[in-house]
């Protein structure tokens, strides 16, 4: 299960979209996930059964790619290191790309639970 997000609620609102792009990119920053070669969804746990559905259902690129960001950076951080600054992921680069299959399978796990609970009703004459 992902978790809730404010995201709509920030979009529809253009002046406080303004207000918290900056917090956002800094926010970013300080996370040095991006210094260490990561993209946002690279830092999702893979202990959920919806997030192990969603990697399988990656390209073998995008699952290869995966791999190599997530090696890599496990190597910086054992060696207390971040990459050299041409080699960070850019803001533009940080695309989400597990973040909507995850949100596809929940989707379908909604739709399976409502059809499963789906009581008939008689049909009148």
């Amino acid at each position: 299960m992902t978790a809730p997000s404010l995201a709509s609620y920030v979009t529809k609102r253009p002046w406080l979209s303004k207000l918290l792009k900056p917090v956002a990119g800094w926010y970013s920053n300080a996370a040095l996930y991006r210094q260490m070669g990561l993209k946002a969804d690279d830092l999702i746990s893979e202990e959920n059964a919806d997030v192990l559905k969603a990697l399988g259902r990656l390209t073998p690129k995008e699952s290869y790619d995966r791999i190599y960001r997530i090696r890599r950076a496990t190597q910086l951080s054992l060696q207390q290191k971040i990459l050299p600054k041409n080699e960070w992921t850019k803001p533009e680069e940080d695309v989400q790309y597990l973040s909507p299959i995850l949100e596809a399978i929940e989707a379908e796990a909604k739709e399976k639970q409502a059809l499963d609970t789906l009581v008939p009703s008689k049909a009148s004459h």
